[in-house]
């Protein structure tokens, strides 16, 4: 399939892109490995902060007294904080969803690999390998650590190997 603009990530970075290149009338495609909303929305930022305010909420109870509030036996029930920390993550990623076809954008699940011409490999979890290009290829894979020397390396690999 090709396209005008590839985006691999969809993180914070990478579905805002896609959507506004798509409504700049590209025809758009974005590629995740996991869940729509990249690390940040299913495992990190989000998560954590819906896990902190189970925790200010937990404190605040905690202390009721001095705000003339009479509250009893608070316990803290574990496996609901966890669950509505993922509820919010999962209602997030499914905005995301909305957004991409609401945006006409292609969603293609698996992982991406650069290759030479414009062409991105991706590989989806069940094995299956497919071939999309674009005359844009947009990299915004978010959190991905790695050494500056292996960075350096990819980067000039990069440069030398797509020609855009």
């Amino acid at each position: 399939m090709n396209y005008d603009v590839i985006v691999i990530g969809s993180g914070p970075g990478g579905y805002v892109t896609a959507i506004r290149a798509s409504q700049l009338g590209l025809k758009t495609a974005i590629i995740e490995r996991e869940s729509l909303g990249g690390i940040c929305l299913n495992w990190g930022c989000i998560p954590t902060k819906a896990l902190l305010k189970s925790a200010q909420v937990f404190e605040y109870l905690n202390h009721s007294k001095e705000y003339g509030i009479s509250a009893d036996n608070i316990k803290a029930d574990f496996g609901a904080v966890i669950k509505r920390s993922r509820d919010v993550a999962d209602g997030m990623s499914k905005g995301i969803q909305f957004l991409m076809k609401k945006n006409k954008i292609d969603v293609i699940m698996g992982t991406a690999t650069v290759k030479a011409g414009k062409k991105v490999e991706v590989k989806a979890a069940d094995g299956k390998v497919s071939i999309v290009e674009g005359n844009i290829l947009l990299l915004q894979q978010g959190l991905v650590l790695v050494c500056y020397q292996t960075y350096h390396k990819m980067v000039k690999k990069l440069l030398v190997t797509v020609k855009l």
